[in-house]
């Protein structure tokens, strides 16, 4: 062999050898600054002969972490176009939170797209809803180039699906136990659906590496709308889950509701609506509560503190449900089938509904974004806030709203608007600066008049007190008028409470 043949196969060799080691470095690294740094698109643990058929279909039964892992690795190696595999962070023994983008563009946010998402397994015992959304994520794949409704939806959504927010509590759960609490907590013995901040009343658990993968994950994107899959009922559940309310509240069902309560209530149907039979309302067994329409506010049916749903509705203006799937926990897995086919649907086309309401895009007088401009609609008073890209998404049933936008050094600006049945309102908000000083540009072509000082002008223009946002203190909801014991019985609520959700 000539001398410059071996040097250049050499070459060849080391840079193959040192592309493929960069490779083994990244795969399964956690996200570090969302959403840019997912897994790699190809992945050369994965060849041909081991790419998900499109022919076959994933089996009817329960996958334990290292199945559910390889399931998504390959489906993320198979599908390099529809689908991006990313770690939030880890459980407490160390286990990989997984989400799947599922999307036209799944590497790369675009500007104006609304993000969306699914959580399941929050408590590692409710094992339905983590079989059914690898069966989702299989299903968008696969259909996504046969059917037109799929294929609107991933060209105009982002869609992040977390199969398992408990993966240690699932790996001791039992298949065939309908109720208890084997499996339900975490690694470390926490309900990871009280360890959230409450809006309602201080709580003071200490928070778990799952619970706080999961803040970071939802305070680095926008998500607009997104549900919470559990099982031990058969309802949709919508906010609040809590209530400024004593113990009594436990027993006489008092709705707590939000400033958007149509819409929550119209998404909880949409829900219960497209599945099989969760709209007829039916209880599980005799004497449980029977739901109409299948849907129910949280509160009424038993409040808790630290829910993950007011969590993500009072501190990130995202308008999400929980979604009990099932009467019985972990029933055997020869009943997958039935429960996919009566959720399929619901679990589609549940996210269309993002596409309704009101979007666009806060911006200075020279065009560029705003981030963090706080706004409300008014009437509603927990608020949201605008993305880096300036960007906004309310989702609003028909009818003529009026929208308040809030950003330091800037004058607010109050608009009405019209939504529609049809498609979402497009209204761009153009925001003028304050101007403090004779030498300051106009901020906008009326100004006001020339009697107010700086001072009077700047404290016009502050974002006046509403529920919502990063800084939203725990247990800072008003109190209600109500009557009998308070204060102390709260944490005995909560106790009971989470004994009412074991059964």
């Amino acid at each position: 062999m000539k001398p410059a043949s071996w040097y250049m196969m050499m070459l060849i060799v080391g840079f193959f050898y040192v592309y493929l080691t960069a490779v083994q470095y990244i795969r399964g690294e956690e996200i570090g600054d969302l959403p840019d740094n997912y897994l790699p698109q190809f992945d050369p643990a994965y060849f041909d002969e081991d790419l998900i058929n499109p022919d076959t279909n994933l089996e009817f039964d329960y996958h334990n972490y290292d199945a559910m892992t390889n399931f998504l690795r390959k489906m993320s190696a198979t599908y390099t176009n529809l689908t991006a595999l990313y770690s939030i962070g880890k459980s407490v023994q160390g286990r990989d939170l997984w989400v799947m983008v599922v999307s036209s563009s799944p590497y790369e946010h675009i500007v104006g797209q609304p993000n969306v998402k699914y959580v399941a397994n929050m408590h590692g015992n409710e094992a339905v809803g983590r079989e059914m959304l690898l069966h989702l994520i299989e299903h968008l794949a696969k259909n996504y180039a046969t059917d037109d409704y799929i294929k609107w939806l991933l060209d105009n959504t982002r869609i992040h699906i977390m199969p398992s927010m408990n993966p240690d509590g699932f790996e001791v759960a039992k298949e065939g136990t309908c109720q208890g609490g084997v499996g339900r907590y975490n690694a470390r013995g926490f309900d990871l659906n009280r360890n959230f901040p409450d809006y309602f009343k201080q709580n003071n658990k200490r928070s778990q590496p799952e619970t706080e993968a999961v803040k970071q994950w939802v305070s680095k994107i926008q998500f607009v709308i997104s549900a919470n899959l559990h099982g031990g009922a058969l309802v949709a559940s919508y906010p609040f889950d809590n209530s400024p309310n004593t113990i009594f509240q436990q027993f006489d069902s008092t709705p707590s509701l939000t400033p958007d309560d149509d819409v929550f209530k119209h998404l909880s149907s949409m829900y219960s609506f497209n599945h099989e039979t969760m709209h007829l309302g039916l209880p599980c067994k005799p004497g449980a509560p029977t739901f109409t329409n299948g849907t129910t506010n949280g509160a009424a049916w038993y409040p808790l503190t630290g829910g993950m749903q007011d969590y993500n509705y009072v501190w990130h203006g995202n308008m999400d449900i929980t979604i009990e799937m099932s009467c019985c926990k972990y029933p055997p897995a020869e009943e997958l089938p039935k429960f996919w086919s009566d959720n399929q649907k619901a679990l589609v086309h549940f996210f269309g509904e993002v596409h309704r309401g009101v979007r666009g895009f806060v911006k200075d007088e020279y065009n560029q974004p705003i981030e963090g401009a706080s706004i409300k609609i008014k009437g509603r008073d927990v608020g949201f806030q605008t993305t880096k890209y300036g960007e906004y998404w309310r989702v609003l049933l028909p009818g003529r709203y009026t929208i308040e936008v809030y950003a330091e050094d800037f004058e607010h600006q109050v608009q009405s608007f019209n939504v529609v049945e049809t498609n979402p309102t497009l209204l761009n908000i153009t925001m003028y600066r304050i101007s403090l000083g004779p030498s300051a540009l106009p901020s906008r072509p009326s100004e006001p008049s020339p009697s107010a000082s700086s001072g009077d002008r700047r404290q016009d223009f502050q974002r006046p007190a509403y529920v919502g946002g990063p800084n939203q203190p725990q247990g800072s909801a008003p109190p209600r008028s109500q009557g009998g014991i308070t204060g102390i019985l709260s944490s005995i609520q909560s106790g009971i409470s989470n004994v009412f959700s074991l059964l």
